[in-house]
């Protein structure tokens, strides 16, 4: 037992690193080690001899353990300071340049759409991103067997057993704010309703959360016709061209009626969007005439009051804008992508000064 003591207490001090240390604990005290080896002969002994070699072995054992326990404890406090040794750091030292950062791209985009709107007349409604389904689903007339409601496509907020309260989601667009603003305001009214928005979605175009922007213009004379021109001029201010080619398609809404999808003549050549011109069509948004339930939902007449709503993704439309491939990206926090894709943030988007930069 002499022997064995000195020979794993030496080896015990000369071990460099936690792993050596490891393997010596194993090759001693472990389940196969040479001390418990040596108590499995305790067996073969007499009980005179028991009596001695017993509290011996375990004597040994107890010693080995506290050495091993010591020097783990030893080079962890080397580790220590030679890692902070490695990170020291003067504070008296001057700091470093002064660094600028950048406007995210939806951030960017979302600016230049109010200021594209503001232009027309149109005012900004917020609202909150944790709705009731009243004002989610049925304010704007979609139906409790509508597959948006379920729980495959919408966030639900738990609720409590007993918890009499309304249904909450994650509101799946923007609409509960019109709903919303046309309670607080009534009519006429003209309102950008732009924000965060969640669906249960997630691959290369879509994302759980991302933004919308929805338009609500309502008045006694307005028709199809104020709505063609209020996307016309939106498309060829976003993208800054001239001219552009909107076709208009038949297409159903619950909240509108009648409805439309919006599509840009537009082409593709080398990977690059060009707007305006070109044999391709590209969806951008959906729109329609607002529906007279929608409009009792809201607190006004339908009877002496009409009015057009539209809507599209923000995420979407700075993809096209900007040549962003993935849209989930937007959502990465990557910093050499916001480097590359960012904006500076001083430039404030307006009509007279440009929009991008």
């Amino acid at each position: 037992m002499d022997d064995l003591k000195s020979k794993y207490l030496t080896q015990i001090a000369d071990a460099a690193d936690e792993a050596l240390l490891e393997d010596i604990r194993i090759a001693a005290v472990g389940k196969k080690g040479e001390v418990a080896l040596k108590m499995r002969e305790l067996g073969k002994m007499t009980p005179q001899e028991r009596q001695v070699a017993g509290p011996a072995l375990n004597a040994l054992k107890d010693e080995i353990n506290s050495a091993l326990a010591a020097k783990k404890a030893a080079l962890a406090d080397a580790a220590l300071d030679a890692r902070l040794r490695s990170e020291w750091l003067d504070v008296t030292l001057p700091t470093r340049p002064q660094r600028h950062g950048t406007l995210h791209p939806i951030s960017q985009v979302s600016e230049e759409v109010t200021a594209i709107f503001a232009e027309m007349g149109f005012s900004v409604a917020e609202g909150p991103r944790i709705d009731t389904d009243w004002y989610n689903f049925d304010a704007l007339n979609i139906p409790g067997h509508h597959p948006a409601r379920a729980e495959m496509d919408t966030f639900y907020m738990h609720r409590a057993e007993g918890d009499n309260r309304p249904p909450h989601v994650l509101r799946t667009h923007t609409s509960p704010v019109q709903i919303r603003s046309m309670e607080a305001t009534g009519a006429p009214t003209r309102i950008i309703c732009p924000g965060g928005v969640y669906r249960a979605d997630y691959d290369q175009t879509h994302t759980p959360m991302f933004h919308q922007v929805e338009g609500l213009a309502i008045d006694k004379d307005i028709s199809m016709a104020n709505l063609k021109w209020v996307l016309e001029e939106f498309v060829k201010s976003y993208f800054e061209v001239d001219g552009v080619d909107l076709r208009f398609r038949a297409s159903h809404f619950p909240f509108t009626e009648p409805s439309a999808e919006v599509d840009i003549r537009c082409s593709w050549e080398g990977g690059t969007l060009k707007v305006g011109e070109g044999d391709d069509w590209l969806e951008i948004l959906g729109s329609g005439m607002v529906h007279p339930k929608v409009l009792e939902a809201g607190g006004i007449d339908p009877n002496e009051w009409q009015g057009f709503a539209f809507g599209m993704g923000i995420d979407r439309i700075a993809m096209l804008k900007y040549g962003v491939p993935d849209l989930r990206a937007f959502f990465d926090s990557d910093l050499r992508w916001l480097r590359h894709y960012g904006f500076a943030a001083l430039d404030v988007p307006t009509l007279h000064g440009g929009l991008s930069r």
